[in-house]
């Protein structure tokens, strides 16, 4: 309890954040790249060749490896079922960002009405 200086009455204290929120994060760099390439099937040289297209670029760790988030394995997901139906990775990094972009103006959208 904090006290209300001006009008002295005392105040709970703001909760402590909870540290296993961070595991819903999709956007904690979470995984390694080996775990990464074994979540999604593909090869280590696939997840390589996207960070060094910039398709997709991990965090790093203080060692300066790679760092892997959930929301960067679905984008990662999404590119190699592209490249996998016939696409270029050109075509399949503009197909995944125009794809997103409908789905945030479908969002705005819905919430309008």
């Amino acid at each position: 309890m904090t006290a209300d200086s001006s009008e002295g009455r005392a105040h709970p204290a703001p909760p402590a954040p909870d540290p296993l929120a961070r595991l819903d994060d999709p956007d904690r760099a979470t995984f390694t790249i080996g775990q990464a390439a074994e979540l999604l099937g593909v090869q280590v040289a696939f997840l390589r060749s996207l960070d060094t297209a910039g398709v997709v670029e991990p965090a790093r760790s203080a060692g300066g490896h790679r760092r892997w988030s959930r929301a960067q394995l679905v984008t990662a997901s999404r590119i190699r079922l592209l490249l996998d139906d016939g696409h270029s990775l050109v075509s399949a990094e503009v197909i995944v960002a125009l794809q997103d972009d409908v789905a945030t103006l479908q969002a705005r959208l819905d919430t309008q009405t």
